[in-house]
């Protein structure tokens, strides 16, 4: 029994070292294989090309598989005797990028007349190794022209108001440009303000909100665009405009300007400009002079207008063009944008005068419909408008518009008894259409019987009253109106107004 258990003993061991003297060692992984690339023979070594340069490579993985590629270039300038200098400030290498794109476009930088291109590309396979040898290609580009930028609005050392917030009416300072490239192509705009980052943008017409302008807001600012091309070129100098921007204050109540041009008044009529400007100043109450600007005097002498700072003093601006135009229109139609910036901000405007909307559409025969954008259509809230003939004189009055309490208007029949007027006024203005947030004040009054029997009734003076401003206009010259009539009407227009 002994014996046995010995051999049984013998024999496990002999099992045990057989086992694991006959085990074989297990070999490790294979180390991973890099990936391999190819570029495709176009374009040829050597080229000379346009700085858009299309590229083809390929790559494989023995042992994996190629999830990208990183591809770069180093530009190298020519001198200008036409030679390269291997060496920085000479040389612009460019960093490895990535692409998961076998075919790229590729912009070169191409500043000098002639660049010298070195391109490489390599694989990048499943374990992140790249090809230790990318191959490369070596080509030229010819220069490239950067692009220009030309800033159209605002116009350098312009004034413009400002305000601290946006609103219904002022949306910010509008910036309006463009480029032009005369190799290619602008892809995108850059604009910066006061010297901060570009912001870069397609748009070309878009408002500057106040927030991007350094404070304080009012004072000098600057804005300039750049351009990039299809070959990353930029603009090597920037559009530059500097504005001089107001706060208006509104400290005051009212500005008559006047345009008024007495020597086109009828031929038995011969005033002096003080008579309008005491007429004017009576009605509304604006005894101070210093609140009276003559046109004609500052147009002959410097700016025919206040500046934004003398302006933006005031609440209202009461501008009177009262003689008839015959061969041209009033001024006024000179200065649209101007009084577009003053009324956006919060001004009010009243404007009386003898053709004063004909004068807005001058070329145009009457009736006529305003455009969208127009002065009147926008400003005024009149879509048409129409004119009594030169001959007969007919409009003998203005009638106050029904439910009003304004006083009735009658012309001055002594300030027009030549031809064709005896007594009456012609040439005036009525509006046929309106837009929405208007009041008539007065309408068309001849008398019973009369010829032009279709004008009878038409409104010829609105009141416009929006979220910003207020704008009134008379198609009929005031001065012409009896002086007691009108020093009643010049308050209870200004106390329709709020001013009273």
């Amino acid at each position: 029994m002994k014996t046995i258990k010995f051999l049984i003993w013998i024999f496990f061991f002999i099992c045990i070292n057989t086992h694991f003297s006959c085990r074989k060692d297990v070999a490790g992984p294979n180390p991973n294989q890099a990936p391999t690339t190819t570029i495709a023979n176009v374009p040829i070594d050597g080229d000379t090309l346009f700085a858009l340069v299309h590229l083809q490579w390929d790559g494989g993985d023995d042992d994996g598989y190629v999830k990208g590629f990183e591809y770069r270039y180093t530009t190298y300038y020519s001198d200008e005797n036409g030679r390269f200098g291997f060496h920085m400030p000479d040389s612009l290498p460019q960093p490895w990028k990535f692409t998961d794109q076998t075919d790229l476009t590729i912009a070169f930088n191409s500043f000098a007349k002639l660049n010298l291109q070195r391109f490489q590309v390599r694989s990048v396979d499943d374990k992140g190794e790249v090809d230790p040898a990318p191959p490369e290609k070596i080509f030229y580009t010819i220069q490239t022209i950067p692009p220009r930028v030309e800033i159209s609005q605002p116009k350098n050392n312009v004034e413009r108001f400002v305000k601290p917030q946006v609103s219904d009416w002022w949306q910010g300072i509008l910036l309006a440009f463009q480029g032009t490239d005369d190799d290619g192509e602008i892809v995108e705009f850059g604009w910066s303000v006061d010297g901060s980052e570009w912001i870069w943008t397609q748009d070309t017409t878009f408002y500057v909100t106040p927030d991007l302008f350094s404070l304080p807001l009012e004072g000098q600012h600057t804005i300039q665009v750049i351009a990039r091309d299809n070959t990353n070129i930029l603009s090597v100098e920037p559009a530059t405009v500097n504005i001089n921007l107001v706060e208006p204050t509104f400290t005051k109540d009212i500005l008559i300007i006047d345009e008024t041009n007495e020597k086109e008044f009828p031929s038995n009529l011969a005033v002096q400009d003080a008579t309008v400007d005491q007429f004017y100043a009576e009605i509304f109450g604006v005894n101070d002079p210093n609140d009276w600007w003559d046109y004609e005097y500052h147009e002959l002498r410097e700016n025919p207008l206040p500046d934004f700072k003398t302006i933006g003093q005031y609440r209202m601006v009461i501008w009177h063009a009262d003689n008839r135009p015959s061969q041209s229109p009033h001024k006024v139609t000179n200065h649209e944008n101007y009084l577009k910036d003053y009324l956006n901000v919060g001004g009010d405007l009243i404007l009386s005068g003898w053709r004063i909307l004909k004068s807005f559409a001058w070329e145009q025969s009457f009736p006529v419909n305003f455009d969208d954008d127009s002065f009147v259509k926008e400003y005024l809230h009149i879509k048409s408008a129409d004119e009594s003939p030169y001959y007969p004189g007919d409009f003998t009055g203005a009638r106050a518009a029904f439910g009003t309490q304004f006083i009735q208007l009658e012309v001055d029949s002594t300030k027009v008894t030549g031809f064709p007027f005896s007594g009456k006024l012609s040439n005036i203005n009525i509006i046929t259409y309106r837009a929405g947030f208007t009041d008539v004040f007065y309408t068309y009054l001849n008398k019973t019987g009369s010829t032009l029997y279709q004008y009878r009734g038409q409104p010829c003076a609105l009141k416009y009253s929006g979220t910003e401003f207020s704008s009134v206009v008379f198609g009929f010259p005031l001065f012409f109106m009896k002086e007691d009539q009108v020093k009643v009407l010049g308050g209870q227009i200004l106390q329709s107004l709020g001013y009273r």
